[in-house]
């Protein structure tokens, strides 16, 4: 066989060899995904899907509940609960990262019905997960340690379902979280203005990422 016949062999085999596709990573949940008022770019979640080199796709929207359509909530349109709207992610997903509560604590306060809700919706948000994204991982990233009612419980419902689920969860309702949300001065420098309790600025995101990034790649992304 002629040299130049066998180098347009060894190019067609190498050409026909699968070329490992990048991993793909889901991220859904409220203003904590979508970043509220600055981009998605300099959000956590998204700087670890760049820096592991991730195909990444965020399902954030502002006000959004895990349990409670806000599609006609006052003036603004929030939009429909997640338990419903987690079907519009990509099924390939290789990993699934939920991030949510916030909103559901403001709505739950203390009212044991509207937290039973809140149970009952993410069991069906966790099972529809599972099943729209078979090969999924699954993490859970809660609140943070937020000094309002409703906070502590449904963060709790958070831990049971996921245990359940065997789904880890990163728990930042601990007043040892490195994002020290009841600290004025800290809100001051980490958040998007000095009252906001849910939506960290370019400098908080950064603070968070090594501890996002060692939990996800201990708890979610291992082998």
């Amino acid at each position: 066989m002629k040299k130049a016949s066998v180098l347009v062999l060894l190019m067609a085999l190498m050409m026909a060899v699968p070329v490992h596709a990048q991993k793909v990573l889901n991220v859904i949940g409220d203003s904590y995904v979508a970043n509220h008022k600055r981009p998605a770019e300099e959000a956590w979640h998204s700087k670890l899907a760049a820096e592991l080199g991730y195909t990444y796709h965020n399902y954030g929207r502002n006000g959004s509940c895990v349990a409670f359509d806000r599609s006609h909530d006052g003036q603004w349109n929030f939009g429909p609960a997640l338990w419903m709207r987690y079907t519009a992610m990509s099924p390939d997903a290789d990993y699934v990262l939920i991030v949510a509560g916030h909103n559901d604590a403001d709505k739950v306060k203390n009212n044991p019905d509207s937290l039973q809700m809140f149970a009952d919706s993410l069991e069906v948000l966790l099972t529809g997960i599972e099943k729209l994204c078979p090969k999924a991982k699954i993490g859970y990233v809660t609140p943070w340690y937020v000094d309002s009612p409703g906070f502590d419980v449904v963060c709790k419902v958070i831990q049971k379902a996921c245990k359940r689920h065997h789904i880890p969860v990163l728990l930042n309702y601990d007043e040892k979280c490195v994002i020290q949300v009841r600290d004025e001065a800290f809100r001051k420098k980490y958040f998007q203005a000095p009252n906001d309790m849910a939506h960290l600025n370019a400098a908080g995101h950064d603070l968070f990422l090594p501890v996002a990034k060692k939990w996800f790649l201990k708890h979610v992304a291992k082998p």
